[in-house]
C-alpha cells in the first residue's frame, strides 16, 4: 500500500519549505568558503545574502503553525514594511561609514542581533505552545548579555565609554552570573503562574543586561578585537537558540553557523595573544599594566628626505599597519607609496599582526579598501623569520603589536603575546603623530631602538610627503 504526503499531513508546501532550508545553509556555507579570500568576499557576500534572502521568502509564504494555519495577510505586510525599512537604513549605514568606524559598526550589528533574538525569548517564554523553557531562558541571557555588552564596546571603540579596572569587577560578576544562573533554575523547576512568569522575566532580562555591561567594561582596549569576536559568537548562539523556539531550521542553521565561527576566530585570536579566554574576560588587559622601569634613551627622529633616500637605495621594505594608520585614513597613500617604491625594484610587504586594528581582520579589510594586492599581505608568523633580512621596516600608527616588552619583560602586562619583530630589522622607521602609548598603555622601547628613526606627523600627510620627495630624487 502506497503511502502518500497527504496521509501523513505533510504537504508539498511543507516540503518545498524544508528543501528551500536546506539550500539555504549550502549558500551560507558557499558563502563563508568565497569570504575566506578578499578577491571572493564580494561574492561570498552575495551568495550567502541569497541564501538568507530565499529563506525569508518560502518562511515568509510557506510556514505553517502547529496548528496548520498560515502567515496572516497583515502580519505579511508588517514583515515585510519591516524588512524594506531596515534593507534602506542598512545601505544607508553602510555605505556613509568610515573604515575608521567599521569597528563600532560591527558591534552596533552584533548587539542588534543579540536584542532580536532576546525580544524572542522574551516574547515565547510565556506562550503555552513554547515547548522548550531552557532553549527560551538561553536565548533571553545569551541575547541580552550580547546586546549590552556590545554596545558597551561600541561606546569603547568610539571613545564614549572607558574602561573600570576596579578589582571588585570581577567579584561582582561572578555574584551576578551565579545569581542569573539561580534564578534561571527556579523558573524551569517551579510550576509559575503566567503572571509571574512575566515578572520573573523581566528581572532575568535586566539583570543580563546589566552582566553583558560589567562583562564588558573591565576589558582593556587592547583585547577588544577577542571581545567582538566573542560577542559575534554570542550572537549567533541567541540567534539559534531563537531557531529552535520557532523550530526553524535556517535560523538554526544560521546561528550555528555564526556562534560557531564567532567562537573559532576568538580561540585563534587569544591564541595568537598567547592568552586564555578566561584572562581576556577577567585580566584587564590594556591600560593598567607599566612593566618594568627601564632607560628609556633618546629619541630619533629622521627627515623626509633622509627616509625617502633610505627607502629608495632598500632591496626589501616591510610596512607594520596599525590603527593609526586607520585613523588617518592612509592606506591610499600607503599604496602609492608601494607602487612608487617598487617601480625603483623594492620589494614591499605588509606585515600583518592577528589583532592588529580594532576589530577581527582590521588592517586586511583596510588594505582591501585601498585595492593593495592579497598577496602583499603577510602574516606575522610568516614574515617574522625574514625581518633579520629586512633592510626598512615602516610602523605606521602600529603600537603594542611590534613592543619587543612582550618578549624580554616579564613584568610587562604584554609579556607573552607574540609581535611582529621589527626590532630585528636593519632599520626601522616608525610614523606617529606624537609619543602616546597604545592600548596596553605601556612604554614601547622599540622607540628608543638604535635603530628606530622617528617620522612624527599624521600618518597620510607623511606619507603623501615622503612619495613627493621619493619622486624628486
Amino acid at each position: 500500500m502506497n503511502t502518500t504526503l497527504q496521509d501523513l499531513g505533510i504537504s508539498s508546501g511543507d516540503v518545498i519549505l524544508e528543501i528551500s532550508y536546506l539550500i539555504a545553509a549550502v549558500l551560507f556555507v558557499f558563502g563563508l568558503k568565497l569570504m575566506s579570500h578578499p578577491e571572493s568576499a564580494k561574492k561570498g557576500n552575495l551568495w550567502a545574502g541569497g541564501g538568507m534572502v530565499l529563506a525569508m521568502i518560502t518562511t515568509l509564504f510557506l510556514h505553517r503553525d502547529a496548528d496548520g494555519s498560515t502567515i496572516g495577510m497583515t502580519n505579511v505586510v508588517v514583515i515585510v514594511i519591516a524588512i524594506a525599512v531596515g534593507s534602506v537604513l542598512g545601505a544607508i549605514i553602510a555605505r556613509r561609514i568610515k573604515m575608521t568606524a567599521m569597528p563600532q559598526l560591527v558591534s552596533f550589528f552584533n548587539a542588534t542581533g543579540g536584542a532580536a533574538s532576546a525580544l524572542v525569548a522574551l516574547m515565547e517564554y510565556s506562550n503555552p505552545e513554547n515547548t522548550s523553557a531552557l532553549v527560551t531562558l538561553l536565548g533571553l541571557i545569551i541575547g541580552t548579555i550580547a546586546f549590552s555588552g556590545s554596545m558597551i564596546a561600541y561606546g569603547k571603540l568610539d571613545g564614549k565609554v572607558g574602561d573600570i579596572f576596579a578589582g571588585w569587577v570581577k567579584y561582582f560578576n561572578v555574584a551576578l552570573l551565579l545569581i542569573i544562573a539561580a534564578l534561571t533554575t527556579y523558573m524551569l523547576v517551579v510550576d509559575l503562574d503566567p503572571g509571574m512568569q512575566t515578572l520573573l522575566s523581566y528581572i532575568l532580562l535586566a539583570l543580563a543586561l546589566v552582566y553583558g555591561v560589567m562583562f564588558v567594561m573591565p576589558i582593556g582596549g587592547a583585547d577588544m578585537p577577542v571581545v567582538i569576536s566573542l560577542l559575534n559568537a554570542l550572537t549567533g548562539i541567541a540567534a539559534a537558540m531563537a531557531g529552535f523556539i520557532y523550530h526553524n531550521q535556517a535560523m538554526i542553521l544560521g546561528g550555528i553557523f555564526v556562534g560557531s565561527a564567532g567562537a573559532i576566530l576568538t580561540l585563534l585570536m587569544t591564541k595568537a595573544m598567547n592568552r586564555s579566554l578566561l584572562n581576556v574576560i577577567v585580566g584587564a588587559f590594556g591600560g593598567g599594566g607599566a612593566g618594568i622601569d627601564k632607560e628609556h634613551g633618546s629619541i630619533k627622529e629622521i627627515t623626509l628626505s633622509d627616509a625617502a633616500v633610505l627607502l629608495s637605495y632598500s632591496q626589501n621594505v616591510v610596512i607594520v599597519p596599525g590603527y593609526g594608520l586607520a585613523v588617518a585614513q592612509a592606506q591610499y597613500a600607503c599604496n602609492d607609496l608601494v607602487k612608487l617604491l617598487e617601480g625603483k625594484g623594492v620589494e614591499v610587504k605588509f606585515a600583518i599582526h592577528p589583532v592588529a586594528g580594532r576589530m577581527p581582520g582590521h588592517m586586511n579589510v583596510l588594505l582591501a579598501e585601498a585595492d593593495v594586492p592579497y598577496t602583499k599581505l603577510v602574516e606575522m608568523d610568516d614574515i617574522n623569520p625574514d625581518m633579520p633580512n629586512t633592510d626598512v621596516t615602516i610602523v605606521i600608527g602600529a603600537n603594542d603589536v611590534v613592543n619587543p616588552a612582550a618578549l624580554d619583560d616579564p613584568s610587562s602586562p604584554i609579556y607573552g603575546m607574540p609581535i611582529i619583530n621589527a626590532h630585528e630589522s636593519k632599520n626601522i622607521i616608525v610614523m606617529k603623530r606624537g609619543m602616546g602609548k597604545g592600548y596596553a598603555g605601556i612604554e614601547n622601547f622599540l622607540f628608543f631602538n638604535n635603530k628606530t628613526r622617528m617620522l612624527f606627523g599624521n600618518a597620510k600627510d607623511s606619507i603623501q610627503a615622503l612619495v613627493s620627495e621619493i619622486k624628486e630624487l
